[in-house]
């Protein structure tokens, strides 16, 4: 009897023990937040002083804002995550989660046109961008990479020399730092030789005399403070220049429709948000240079820049047939050409 009647007791602690569980369990269980928070990890080689870099931010703040923060990036710039030409291991890797892709063999077609030889307009440049990226995504998809953010920079791709020249078209053996494939063959072309020189070390070459020239981008030129190592400029706008930042496509795969669609009308309205802002800042750069006394620069006429580009674009083109096949290459071109100046 008493053995039977403490059972019972028991039993009935334990339902009651029980049932203050379930209660306290629903009632923290309301208190959980609805989604947890996604982290996405944007390298990108620019520094802060970049007005690139107020373009991701702008970037994240937006889908911060449109997906209720359960969507955060993360800006790692300076190439603090990985060097110049390790983006798509980064992603690969699991590195970073976006980040821009140079000339890399993985992706052959887009290695040899993401920087191609022409005059381009830039009157509708969001819009070509988008096109090209299109034309390149199946290539991205193999390697397991979504394009995301067209960075173009067609715009200040350009040539400095640590004296005045002649001639960009007759180099004189002098060394000159190279971004990729197709720059190394136009240095080859016009005598010189090329050197390659990730953007964090451009400066340490400059003033050591590791190269006597540089092609870059004026905007990271300018961020990196190399206008007084190298202060003589050739403007020649040589080239149609676009540096896609990449997502890791089982990253992209992971958010929900919505927060997809987000991610990419974000990146396409940061696009056009950052155009404007992006040619004044390098405008300005080339005048305070300039004007600073510390500077100069030289810009190539019509007749001398179509030149320039005749004695390399017919040996390019082959290139690009070669690596993207007839009927993508001939698509790439005809994108370019009806976008020359």
């Amino acid at each position: 009897m008493t053995q039977t009647f403490e059972t019972a007791l028991r039993a009935t602690a334990l339902s009651g023990g029980l049932a203050t569980c379930l209660s306290m369990g629903l009632a923290m269980g309301l208190a959980l937040p609805a989604a947890a928070k996604t982290t996405i990890r944007l390298s990108t080689y620019v520094n802060e002083i970049d007005i690139r870099h107020e373009g991701f931010a702008h970037f994240a703040a937006l889908v911060a804002e449109r997906t209720g923060g359960e969507v955060e990036i993360q800006i790692f710039p300076s190439a603090t995550l990985h060097a110049w030409s390790e983006g798509v291991d980064a992603l690969q890797g699991g590195v970073s989660d976006v980040s821009w892709i140079p000339a890399d063999s993985r992706l052959p077609c887009y290695r040899v046109t993401s920087l191609y030889p022409a005059a381009v307009d830039l009157e509708n440049q969001i819009a070509m961008d988008a096109a090209y990226a299109d034309l390149i995504r199946d290539e991205a998809a193999a390697a397991g990479l979504v394009p995301l953010f067209n960075s173009n920079y067609s715009y200040d791709q350009e040539w400095w020399f640590d004296e005045p020249i002649a001639s960009l078209g007759d180099l004189k053996g002098r060394q000159v730092r190279s971004i990729g494939p197709l720059v190394s063959m136009m240095i080859e072309s016009w005598g010189g030789a090329p050197v390659f020189v990730a953007p964090s070390e451009v400066f340490q070459s400059a003033e050591r005399g590791v190269v006597d020239g540089i092609n870059m981008g004026v905007a990271t030129y300018s961020s990196w403070q190399l206008w007084s190592v190298m202060p003589y400029m050739v403007n020649a706008s040589l080239f149609y220049g676009n540096i896609i930042y990449m997502m890791n496509a089982d990253v992209f795969n992971s958010l929900t429709p919505e927060q997809q669609t987000i991610l990419t009308e974000a990146a396409v309205e940061t696009e056009a948000w950052l155009k404007p802002r992006y040619e004044a800042w390098v405008d300005q750069r080339v005048g305070n240079a300039v004007m600073a006394g510390g500077g100069a620069a030289v810009s190539l006429g019509a007749e001398e820049r179509a030149a320039l580009l005749g004695s390399v674009q017919t040996k390019w083109n082959s290139e690009v047939e070669a690596a993207c096949g007839p009927e993508k290459a001939r698509a790439i071109l005809d994108l370019f050409a009806a976008n020359a100046r």
